[in-house]
């Protein structure tokens, strides 16, 4: 029984640091090294990324600095963060990548909740299959008589207090990530 429940708490688990994850990349208006996580450049043929082709930091509230370990690769990182769809234009004076952050429109800002949205709808279907599959686990193991049906329900109040604790823990990460959106 005790498996059953360590499964669904992994599974559960791992869909909120996944929404976490996800809701790091997206923008909110303020300049942050997290927007340039995902974007690869193409160092001599390799997909790289930005992080390890230079030195970032964030200037201000609206610019990021990029300072390349070779400076020969300023192109190359213009590219790849024009490419990457974010909305960002960089610009170089030959040895800095400077990255102006603009400021969200309200439709953008509301497409981007909308996403955000999106990502804490999956997080908790992702959530809910985890308690799915321990319930589903908990009634096998009732039915082939390995646990009574005293501990079966015990345990299936467990995984509903795990998947109730989950859910709460999405809907205060979409919270947050709304206001910090929807902040002018």
């Amino acid at each position: 029984m005790k498996e059953v429940h360590k499964e669904a708490e992994t599974m559960m688990k791992h869909a909120v640091d996944h929404l976490h994850h996800e809701l790091k990349h997206l923008r909110t208006g303020r300049a942050s090294l997290a927007l340039l996580d995902g974007v690869m450049a193409d160092y001599y043929g390799n997909p790289t990324p930005l992080n390890q082709l230079a030195t970032l930091s964030v200037a201000d509230a609206s610019m990021i600095v990029a300072q390349p370990y070779d400076p020969s690769q300023i192109a190359v990182i213009e590219r790849a963060i024009r490419k990457s769809d974010l909305g960002l234009n960089p610009s170089s004076d030959g040895k800095v990548v400077r990255i102006p952050v603009p400021s969200l429109t309200e439709d953008r800002r509301k497409e981007i909740v909308k996403k955000a949205h999106d990502l804490a709808e999956h997080a908790r279907n992702a959530v809910r299959q985890g308690r799915r599959e321990g319930n589903d686990k908990l009634k096998k193991l009732e039915k082939d008589k390995a646990i009574s049906q005293d501990d079966e329900r015990r345990g299936l109040d467990e995984v509903q207090k795990l998947h109730d604790h989950y859910i709460a823990e999405i809907n205060t990460a979409l919270h947050k990530k709304e206001q910090q959106i929807l902040e002018v």
